[in-house]
């Protein structure tokens, strides 16, 4: 494989993503099962309730045809193009289950945090089964080719890898754009990891799942025609840590997924401030919300969001 087949892979999955989003944008539509603004939420939030949601249905189905199509093309290691697409599934699944309760049902909590956790913590575990079969690892790289071996502990790394940041996209994904942006530059900086090791296996799921992002973007963008709902945003945080196990570059998603993490702390913080001292730290968490209430348009946070995690993608590469 070559990086013409990245290319292909790219163009198929994004035209797949195009070419269905409409047919999802209209079921929804017709069915008038669309987005709730929660209470809690922003007061000018309150225009999206009704957008159609789980948009990343698309992106789930753009990603698995094209990785399933062309991995045949992949010379070696195929099974690993699977086992991401895999752990896609699985957390899509979860995310799906999670939307399809609100919106179909109309019941807004959906699944409950330990519903939720206890099937990630399982799609985790048998990711790691399936990594651990293929690849064996106990040692977690380190930035400029230092490296530490945990032993056994390995499996819970990568158990909570998993399950941390599919939860740190899902919290990201709060305002038009913003996940489809740097969910895009994240996963173009594994494919660049991916082809520096020749782990063409790894460069071909993360490329469909770029195309798919792009395709998805154009109709989510400000303002959004549908949103991606749990079953695009657990997934594509699944995606990125089990290309970082893959890797073996797993401290690098610490920078290619700052905004992740700084939007997960923020929550954190928030929580632990009002429960101990009574107060909050910020006007809103997530931290794009906290931006919001201090009078930025989502298209800068947006944009502000993007470079950050362009610039701090670079520095993840010039550290490896």
């Amino acid at each position: 494989m070559n990086t013409l087949y990245l290319l292909l892979a790219l163009i198929f999955s994004g035209l797949l993503s195009v070419l269905l989003m409409p047919l999802v944008i209209r079921y929804f539509k017709e069915k008038q099962l669309g987005q709730t603004t929660r209470e809690e939420g922003p007061s000018w939030h309150g225009v999206k309730s009704g957008t159609p949601t789980m948009g990343g249905v698309s992106i789930l189905i753009a990603v698995s045809l094209s990785s399933i199509l062309l991995s045949f093309f992949v010379e070696e290691n195929q099974l690993l193009t699977l086992l991401l697409v895999f752990i896609f599934i699985v957390f899509a699944i979860i995310g799906f289950i999670d939307d399809y309760i609100k919106v179909v049902m109309k019941r807004n909590l959906g699944l409950t945090s330990r519903q939720k956790l206890l099937g990630q913590i399982a799609g985790a575990v048998l990711f790691y089964i399936g990594i651990n079969t293929m690849i064996p690892a106990q040692t977690i790289q380190l930035p400029f080719d230092y490296s530490l071996n945990i032993g056994l502990f390995y499996s819970l790394f990568v158990v909570f890898w998993l399950v941390g940041f599919s939860n740190a996209t899902n919290l990201t994904d709060g305002i038009d754009g913003l996940l489809a942006t740097t969910g895009t530059i994240a996963y173009g900086t594994y494919t660049i990891i991916a082809i520096w090791q020749s782990q063409w296996a790894v460069a071909l799921f993360t490329s469909t799942v770029i195309g798919s992002l792009v395709g998805f973007f154009l109709f989510n963008k400000k303002p959004a025609k549908i949103f991606m709902g749990d079953v695009g945003s657990l997934a594509l945080g699944a995606g990125l840590a089990g290309s970082s196990i893959i890797l073996n570059q797993e401290w690098t998603l610490l920078l290619i997924g700052l905004i992740f993490v700084i939007e997960t702390a923020s929550v954190m913080l928030q929580v632990t401030s009002f429960k101990t001292r009574g107060k909050r730290i910020f006007k809103m968490s997530p931290i794009h919300h906290h931006f919001e209430m201090t009078g930025w348009g989502e298209w800068k946070i947006v944009i502000i969001f993007s470079l950050i995690t362009l610039i701090s993608s670079a520095a993840a590469l010039f550290m490896i």
